[in-house]
Parts: structure tokens; C-alpha cells; sequence
């Protein structure tokens, strides 16, 4: 029995077209985004028209009818040109949308789908607060039931898509109650944009990521149906470490574009830059760099699948995504600083989009759970 990692027709026509509109759409256009820290809804607003936003959801919510795999797809080629562009899609799927498949009620699913998958709305996932962090069993925020209303009170920060024009919701952890060892119950809870009370704050000044919505939000007495519950009561912690397993595919998927991305600009680099006489590439220093680099995208390529199968068919994978997620965000750093070099001076200036990856990168080992996270978990999984 042998392996074949070739993608099957669908997916390979995917990721051409998501290529395609990478090269054309997005790469004219996102450095002057970038430099301005300007939300790309042109470039968002073409993305929902291609059904990327409803990718891995069924046609009967306004989606593709695909699955992790075609999302990760697009992320990888989206990231090998821009990452605010991919996060604002990886966010906008795996943390705006995926809960509410996931977890909500049927009435939930089709009140909100439709807008997500078409990207006419994007919604958010409020999870890391102030004092929290990698500590997410240390919220603080707090929803109170008063008769048919929940009454919301607390703050989050780092909230992708939580500000722009076309947000639609933010999906928020709060502490409902104790439990019996006195351990804080945690349920999430929809809070539609425009709340009474619910505040958002003005973007970040950000070193990466310069053209995407990152904000921290507030909440102060807002008030909202007791039906935006979602899921059971009590059981937001179990949801939003499932989601974030998965989420971990996607991010993982992203870094691979981005390290991939750091190859195809170096590659071209080291062709057309000449010194001494000749391109920079006939050196063996340089080859080298480029042959180590093309080895983690492809290694980092294959443990994302590889997570993103296991998924897709209803295995473990929880194990896979944390490899694959601190695998590929570690060799995203490593060859986006490796780019830089490569281009020299060049690489110094924003013009160049290596210099954007490299900006870009650090954050990768980051969010959705550190390096140092990802490896108590796959100790964990180990027996540890």
C-alpha cells in the first residue's frame, strides 16, 4: 500500500484559484493596506464572493460544502503572498463561524450562517483577556442571568475581527456560575455588534498583521437574550478547546503559506540580485539557505494535512494539530528571517514583502496557543 499526498481534482483546482487571486488581487494591492493599517474590504468583499468564508460549512447554511482541508488550502496559498489577508479569513472561519456550527442551536445556525459564509458578516471569538492569556481558565468576565437576559460585565483583548464595518458578532467566554469545588463555570455567549454596552475600542498599533482588525472590547451591563447561549451552560471551556484544536490546523496551514511564501521571494530574489558578476543564487551559501527553507515548508506542509485528515475523517487529531501548529510557526520565523538575509538591505525595506513576512511571523508562535502550549499538550498527549 502506498501513500499519495497529491491533492484530489477539486482541491487542486481550489488552491490554483485561490493562487490565481492571490498573485492578481491581492499582491497589487495589500502593501498599500499594510503601510496604512487599513482594513482590505475590497479584497474581503471579492473572498466572500468566492465562497472562501463558507468553505468547510454545508450548502444548506450558505456554505461550499467542503471541509478543513479546502480551508486550510486556501489559507496556505492566501499566506504565500499576505497573512492579514489569511487571518482575517482563518479568524473569520475557524473562530467567527466554526462555534456556531459547531455548538449552536439550528434557530442560531440559520439566523447567522448565511451572512458568515457569504462574508457579508464577520464575527469574532472573545476569548483572551487582559490577565489570561495561555491561562484562558482565568476569566474573568462574568454573565449574570436576570430573567430572560444575560447581563455581561468584563473585558477581552487580541480580538481578530472584532471592529470592523462588517462585524456581526462576537462569540464571548464568561464565567456563569461555580462548580462544586469552587472552579469557575465557563459559557460562551453570542453578543451581536452594536450592543448597548458593549464597547469597542480602537485598533492596535501592531508590529504585523497591519491589515487586519485587532481590538479589545468591553463590556459594561450588556444585555443579551438568554437564547444567545451557546451550547449547554457551563460548557464553554470544553467548546472553545475544541475549537481551538481545530483552529491550530488552520493556523498551521497559514504559517506553511507564509514560510512557502519567504521561498518563492528569496527564490527570485537570488535569480535577478547579481553581485560580484553573477546572481546571488549560483552561490552554494545561498542554495543552501534556499534547499533548507523549501525542506521545512514541505515538511510543515505535510504535518498540517496530515492534522487536517485525521480531522476530516473523524479521528484523534488533537496531538497532529499541536505538531503541525508548533512545527510550522517555528519554521515560519526561521525562514522569514533566513528571507531577509538573503535580500540583504533590501530585505530591510516594507516595500519588499519578505520584510512584511518577517513582521508577520512572530506572531505565529503566539496566538492560538504558544509554542510553550503546544508543548505541554503533545507531552500530554505522550502520557505526560
Amino acid at each position: 500500500m502506498s501513500l499519495d499526498h497529491r491533492l484530489p481534482e477539486e482541491l487542486e483546482e481550489l488552491r490554483r484559484t485561490v493562487e490565481a487571486f492571490a498573485h492578481d488581487v491581492v499582491a497589487p494591492k495589500i502593501g498599500e493596506y499594510y503601510e496604512q493599517h487599513a482594513f482590505p474590504y475590497e479584497i474581503v468583499q471579492e473572498m466572500g464572493r468566492m465562497g472562501l468564508f463558507g468553505l468547510p460549512f454545508p450548502e444548506e447554511y450558505g456554505g461550499m460544502g467542503g471541509d478543513y482541508l479546502a480551508l486550510g488550502i486556501a489559507l496556505e496559498e492566501l499566506a504565500r503572498v499576505d497573512s492579514s489577508v489569511a487571518i482575517t479569513l482563518e479568524a473569520g472561519v475557524s473562530l467567527g463561524a466554526m462555534p456556531l456550527y459547531r455548538f449552536g442551536t439550528e434557530e442560531q445556525k440559520r439566523e447567522w450562517l448565511p451572512k458568515l459564509c457569504s462574508g457579508e458578516m464577520l464575527g469574532a471569538f472573545g476569548l483572551t483577556e487582559p490577565d489570561g492569556g495561555s491561562d484562558a481558565g482565568a476569566t474573568r468576565t462574568t454573565a449574570v442571568r436576570d430573567g430572560e437576559e444575560w447581563v455581561i460585565n468584563g473585558s477581552k483583548c487580541f480580538i481578530t475581527n472584532s471592529g470592523t464595518d462588517i462585524t456581526g458578532l462576537v462569540t464571548v467566554t464568561a464565567v456563569t456560575g461555580r462548580k462544586a469545588d469552587g472552579s469557575p463555570e465557563i459559557s460562551s455567549i453570542i453578543v451581536p455588534s452594536g450592543t448597548p454596552g458593549f464597547t469597542v475600542a480602537a485598533p492596535y498599533s501592531k508590529v504585523g498583521w497591519n491589515a487586519s482588525d485587532t481590538r479589545e472590547l468591553s463590556f459594561s451591563d450588556v444585555r443579551v437574550p438568554a437564547g444567545n447561549l451557546l451550547g449547554e451552560e457551563g460548557r464553554g471551556y470544553a467548546q472553545f478547546l475544541r475549537i481551538l484544536d481545530e483552529g491550530r490546523i488552520a493556523i498551521a496551514a497559514l504559517a506553511t503559506g507564509l514560510a512557502q511564501g519567504c521561498v518563492d521571494e528569496s527564490v527570485r530574489y537570488a535569480k535577478e540580485r547579481h553581485a560580484f558578476g553573477k546572481p546571488i543564487g549560483a552561490n552554494q551559501a545561498i542554495q543552501f539557505k534556499l534547499a533548507d527553507m523549501e525542506m521545512r515548508a514541505h515538511t510543515a506542509r505535510l504535518a498540517w494535512r496530515d492534522a487536517a485528515s485525521r480531522l476530516v475523517h473523524g479521528e484523534p487529531f488533537k496531538k497532529e494539530a499541536a505538531l503541525a501548529k508548533l512545527y510550522s510557526s517555528e519554521i515560519a520565523v526561521d525562514n522569514a528571517r533566513e528571507a531577509t538575509q538573503i535580500h540583504g538591505g533590501y530585505g530591510f525595506m516594507n516595500e519588499y514583502p519578505v520584510a512584511r513576512m518577517w513582521r508577520d511571523a512572530k506572531i505565529l508562535e503566539i496566538g492560538e496557543g504558544t509554542s510553550e502550549v503546544q508543548r505541554m499538550l503533545i507531552a500530554r498527549e505522550l502520557g505526560f
